[in-house]
């Protein structure tokens, strides 16, 4: 049985890294992978997955009104698909990520799902919440704090390098808009 699994942690623990490594593993092999992105983050072009260390490979974007249970239903009829991976996962909605536990479970597809656990306020993204909720199997990526812990948390900056408390929860951004902290160096810069 397909299993749906959950790849979290902040920003800079090598989430897409991990996703294009996965992706290339299936295709040595002989097996298709579908990769997905989300269509808002265009921060290096549309339809692409990008890591911070240079690597990067094509991606079929997807709204927040897509049903990834069809989109993959026609991606099907043209080529085969073995599994799917989805980049910055947070964005996905609670129906999506429904429809991904579908996947595994009525068309035996594993689904390998990578995001950002919470947002620069410490909230939990909609897709994250029911991917922690409804994953099979859940993995957790370690980023570094600068004090050398484990980071856990995220700030979001502004231009002149203050920490930002209000604000949309979606803000696409890079390592100049947010820095991932532990818990402890989060509560000192961005008590609330």
């Amino acid at each position: 049985m397909a299993k749906l699994y959950f790849y979290y942690s902040s920003m800079n623990a090598g989430k897409s890294a991990s996703l294009l490594q996965s992706s290339y593993n299936y295709q040595e092999r002989g097996l298709t992978t579908l990769l997905l992105c989300p269509a808002l983050d265009d921060r290096y072009g549309q339809n692409k997955i990008t890591s911070r260390i240079g690597i990067s490979a094509a991606a079929q974007g997807f709204g927040r009104d897509e049903d990834l249970f069809e989109l993959l239903t026609v991606a099907r009829e043209t080529t085969p698909v073995h599994c799917i991976m989805i980049d910055e996962a947070q964005f996905l909605t609670k129906m999506q990520v429904h429809q991904l536990g579908r996947i595994c479970d009525e068309l035996d597809i594993p689904v390998l799902a990578y995001g950002l656990r919470t947002d620069f306020q410490a909230e939990p993204f909609e897709g994250s919440q029911y991917l922690l909720a409804w994953a099979d199997n859940l993995k957790e990526l370690k980023a570094i704090c600068h004090c050398g812990q484990k980071a856990t948390m995220v700030l979001r900056m502004d231009d002149q390098g203050q920490v930002v408390t209000e604000g949309a929860q979606i803000a696409i951004g890079g390592n100049a808009d947010y820095v991932s902290v532990c818990r402890k160096h989060y509560t000192a810069q961005a008590p609330g």
